[in-house]
């Protein structure tokens, strides 16, 4: 599948997850937009901000999939977006393509306490010892579905450690690129791998 469009699409409903202090605004989320618009699924593409607690974050997305029951939703996580993205995809069993994911978030997230500003917006974030505590209550250790998971990794992540999430979804499909960082280097030329695996009807 070279070419997308609102044939290959059919029911399914994008949601892309942007990563902790980003924007429905990052180049990541506006490169996967345009993409879409190229092949005249626009529509079927939505970038929530995302900005409160983990437990709130999970409560909204859940929402947002579930307003969508017609539908069938695919994920697109990058980053802490990544980690929300496996949680729900597991939970309701959905596909979805992780970049560059965090993997058990709340083991470092003490690194992170206090207020941070959206690189974005300009918003404060406030992390808590209570938010370390939702990271870790809603975590899902084990993959039930891991051939639901298209994994893209670069090994030059200096935010985290790829190892960790090589070996969490050593079962699903990956693609694992040398050098990079953790914003993902020309992730516009992955865009087709990630709509061919999310577009793919399963027999």
């Amino acid at each position: 599948m070279s070419v997308i469009d609102s044939t290959s699409c059919g029911d399914r409903y994008i949601i892309y997850l942007h990563g902790f202090l980003s924007s429905p605004q990052s180049k990541k989320a506006q490169q996967t937009v345009d993409y879409c618009n190229q092949f005249g699924i626009g529509d079927r593409i939505y970038v929530p901000e995302l900005g409160t607690g983990p437990a709130r974050t999970i409560a909204e997305i859940r929402r947002l999939i579930e307003s969508r029951d017609e539908d069938e939703v695919v994920l697109i996580g990058s980053s802490l977006g990544g980690f929300y993205a496996t949680c729900v995809a597991e939970e309701f069993n959905l596909k979805a393509a992780l970049v560059n994911p965090a993997v058990r978030p709340h083991q470092f997230w003490e690194t992170h306490l206090g207020e941070h500003r959206n690189y974005y917006s300009g918003k404060i974030h406030r992390v808590t010892e209570e938010h370390i505590n939702e990271l870790k209550t809603i975590d899902s250790a084990d993959l039930q579905y891991p051939q639901n998971f298209l994994l893209l990794l670069q090994k030059g992540d200096e935010t985290l450690d790829y190892r960790q999430a090589a070996e969490k979804y050593q079962s699903s499909t990956c693609i694992i690129q040398e050098n990079g960082n953790h914003s993902f280097e020309n992730f516009d030329r992955v865009l087709p791998s990630i709509f061919k695996f999310l577009l793919a009807r399963s027999d």
